[in-house]
C-alpha cells in the first residue's frame, strides 16, 4: 500500500538553473531535483508535508498534503521567474521557491 509524490521543477530564473534543489518529504531529505525535471517518489498513505530547498537560506513555504492508497499526488516548484520577483527573493528568501500542489 503506497501513493506516490510527484514533482515538476519548471522555469525559473538563469541564476537558479544549474543548481540541483533538495526535496524534504516529512522533514527528511528524500532526493533532489534538477531543473526542467520531474521525479517520483514512493510515500505512505496518510497525511504529509513536502519542502524544497535550494540553500540553507533559500527554501519554499511547507506545504502539506494526504495522499490516499495508489493516489498519485503531483507538485510543482519553479524559481523566480521575472527581474522583479528574483531582486524580491534575494531580499526575503521564502520568496525564492514556488512550490503549488496541482
Amino acid at each position: 500500500m503506497t501513493a506516490e509524490l510527484r514533482l515538476s521543477r519548471q522555469w525559473g530564473s538563469y541564476a537558479v538553473r544549474g543548481k540541483s534543489w533538495q526535496v524534504i518529504v516529512d522533514g527528511k531529505v528524500v532526493g533532489s531535483i534538477d531543473h526542467r525535471q520531474a521525479i517520483e517518489l514512493p510515500v505512505d498513505p496518510g497525511e504529509h508535508t513536502l519542502r524544497v530547498k535550494a540553500s540553507e537560506r533559500y527554501i519554499s513555504k511547507e506545504r502539506r498534503f494526504e495522499a490516499a492508497d495508489e493516489q498519485v499526488v503531483n507538485f510543482r516548484c519553479h524559481g523566480p521567474v521575472a527581474l522583479p520577483m528574483l531582486l524580491a527573493a534575494l531580499v526575503n528568501p521564502g520568496l525564492w521557491i514556488t512550490l503549488k500542489q496541482e
